[in-house]
C-alpha cells in the first residue's frame, strides 16, 4: 500500500488539525499508511506586519499548494478560513470537515478573571477589530500575529489586556479554559468557514478514503460563507463576515460587510439549502446596494 503524505503548517495546532483526519483516514482504512510533512508558510514567517500589509491569507498556503503541486504530498489541511478564496483548479479542494465550535471569544490574562482595558484588545483580522469596536466603545484594539501560543504568550507578558481568538483552535490545543468570554454568532458574526477544516489533493486523485473524513453540513456552511465573501470581493484583510446555520431543510446565513466609506452593514438571509450558495450571493448583492 502506498504512503499518504499529509502537507501541513508546523505550528502545533495546524499539526493538531492534520492529526484529527489522519485518524479519521486510519478509521475509514485500517492499516493505511500515512506520513505528515510539515512545512512554514510564508504568513508564518512575517510577523512585523498584518496579513493585509503583505498580501493576505493567500500566504498561508503558498507552500503547501507548491507541495502538492509538484507531489512532495498527497492531501493539504487546511483551517477553512485561512485558505484564499480563489483555488487552483489543478488543486482542488476536496471538501471540508464537521464543523467545531465557530464562535470567536475573549481571553484575558493569565490568572485574570477580567480584561484590562487599559491596555488594547489583540485581535488579528479587521473582521474583529469592527465588530470589537460596536461591543467595547472607546476600547482600544491592536493588531496581533503569530499562532495561538504566541499570542496568549504576549497576553500573559502584558502587551496587551485581552485577546479575541477562534474558540476551535483552543479547544483543539486543549485550552478551552483560557476562555473567559463566548461571544454569540449574533454578537461577532465568524469568519467565513471558521471551525471548519478544508482539504485540498490534487485533481483526478481517487479520494475515496476521505469518508470518514469529509461531513456534508460543514461542506454545505462552508461553501455558502465563501460564496458570500467571493461575492464581495473579499479577501483575508476585508471586514467580511458570514455565519451559515442549519436548521430542518433550510439554511440561514448572516454577513457582515464594511464599503470603502467605512459603513458596517448586517444582514441575514434564510431559505431552503439546496439553494445555500445562491442564497448567499443574493446576500451579498443586497448589502451591496445601498
Amino acid at each position: 500500500m502506498r504512503t499518504i503524505r499529509i502537507g501541513s503548517r508546523e505550528s502545533r495546532l495546524a499539526v493538531i488539525q492534520a492529526e484529527l483526519v489522519m485518524e479519521a483516514i486510519r478509521h475509514t482504512v485500517p492499516g493505511v499508511a500515512l506520513e505528515l510533512v510539515t512545512m512554514k508558510t510564508t504568513g508564518d514567517r512575517i510577523l512585523d506586519r498584518t496579513l493585509d500589509q503583505i498580501g493576505g491569507k493567500g500566504l498561508f498556503v503558498r507552500e503547501l499548494d507548491a507541495a502538492l503541486l509538484d507531489g512532495r504530498v498527497d492531501l493539504t489541511v487546511h483551517s477553512c478560513k485561512d485558505l484564499p478564496m480563489e483555488i487552483d483548479p489543478r488543486i482542488p479542494l476536496a471538501g471540508f470537515s464537521r464543523r467545531e465550535d465557530p464562535r470567536d471569544v475573549l481571553v484575558c490574562p493569565d490568572g485574570a478573571g477580567e480584561p484590562d482595558f487599559t491596555r488594547p484588545i489583540g485581535c488579528a483580522s479587521a473582521r474583529r477589530a469592527v465588530q470589537l469596536a460596536a461591543l467595547f466603545p472607546g476600547v482600544p484594539v491592536a493588531p496581533v500575529r503569530g499562532n495561538v501560543l504566541t499570542r496568549l504568550q504576549k497576553l500573559d507578558e502584558g502587551q496587551y489586556g485581552a485577546l479575541v481568538l477562534a474558540a476551535a483552535g483552543l479547544k483543539r490545543l486543549g485550552l478551552e479554559g483560557r476562555i473567559s468570554r463566548y461571544f454569540s454568532v449574533e454578537e461577532m458574526i465568524p469568519a467565513a468557514g471558521q471551525g471548519i477544516l478544508a482539504v485540498q489533493a490534487r485533481a483526478g486523485e481517487d479520494l475515496s478514503f476521505l469518508g470518514g473524513v469529509l461531513d456534508r453540513e460543514g461542506g454545505l456552511c462552508a461553501r455558502a460563507e465563501r460564496a458570500f465573501v467571493r461575492r464581495l470581493d473579499g479577501g483575508c484583510s476585508s471586514p467580511i463576515a458570514a455565519h451559515a446555520q442549519l436548521r430542518g431543510g433550510e439554511i440561514t446565513l448572516r454577513g457582515l460587510y464594511v464599503d470603502g466609506a467605512g459603513r458596517v452593514f448586517r444582514d441575514r438571509i434564510t431559505g431552503p439549502q439546496n439553494a445555500a450558495q445562491e442564497l448567499a450571493e443574493q446576500l451579498a448583492d443586497r448589502m451591496k446596494a445601498p
